[in-house]
């Protein structure tokens, strides 16, 4: 009997030593960054396919209020991490930080939840398909949470119609092939913003206009909860703005 009870008293002081200390750093909140918390929970699937092949109007601006809403749209969100996590795009997180403008949740955030454990976090987010050509202006705000954890967002092009082909893997773009812009390419410490900054990119370069879609993809190599990069981040106020159609007109002499 007494032997019993000094088990029994020894289990009980091994027994902390016994928890795996990396599942003791997974947060509980799949949307939270890795230094934060969180508050509302999502859990994605890996692809949301539009509901509508809707084109946008020249001139438009999302403040994403209502991410649940974009499929409708005709925005594709689709999340080809390796291996896939419990996140994709989700409603931004106002406990990591607000947004730009608008109520406080009112952007779109993505996080190292992408990808399970350890691994490669190719996320996309496609915008609807719509007329694209020399001197139209595209507009966005993104920042980061704590930069210790670096993150990489890019933007690409398509101009292959109402495509959504992101290619087969983590690695591959399929139809975006054309990198317009990348965020922290080199996914060093502190470069991402960790406050809200504007970005603009000016289409040029295009032999004539196109139908096409834009695209944002969070690319993170060595992400994920178990590797050194990867925390989270948020887009918000996304606007393009149609520039002048003369720049395709032929030169007419007389």
């Amino acid at each position: 009997m007494r032997l019993t009870k000094y088990f029994l008293l020894i289990l009980i002081l091994l027994l902390p030593l016994l928890v795996s200390p990396v599942s003791a750093q997974i947060p509980d909140e799949p949307t939270t960054s890795r230094t934060g918390e969180a508050e509302v929970p999502l859990d994605l699937p890996a692809a949301i396919v539009p509901q509508s092949d809707n084109h946008l109007n020249a001139d438009w601006f999302e403040s994403f209020d209502d991410i649940t809403l974009l499929p409708v749209q005709g925005w594709v969100l689709v999340n080809m991490s390796s291996p896939v996590g419990v996140t994709g795009w989700f409603q931004g997180n106002e406990t990591v930080f607000p947004a730009f403008e608008g109520a406080a949740n009112s952007y779109i955030g993505t996080n190292f939840n992408n990808v399970a454990g350890s691994g490669t976090i190719s996320n996309w987010l496609l915008l609807p398909s719509q007329t694209i050509k020399n001197g139209d202006v595209f507009t966005f705000y993104s920042r980061a949470a704590d930069q210790v954890y670096p993150d990489r967002l890019e933007v690409r092009l398509s101009t292959n119609g109402a495509s959504i082909d992101v290619g087969s893997d983590a690695f591959s773009t399929g139809d975006f092939s054309t990198l317009l812009l990348s965020i922290n390419p080199d996914l060093l410490q502190d470069v991402y913003p960790e406050v809200w900054t504007q970005y603009t990119i000016t289409i040029e370069g295009l032999p004539r206009s196109y139908q096409g879609r834009l695209a944002f993809r969070y690319f993170v190599s060595a992400g994920g909860i178990l590797s050194s990069n990867s925390n989270y981040i948020g887009i918000d106020s996304v606007s393009y703005t149609e520039g002048p159609w003369h720049q395709f007109l032929p030169m007419v002499t007389r």
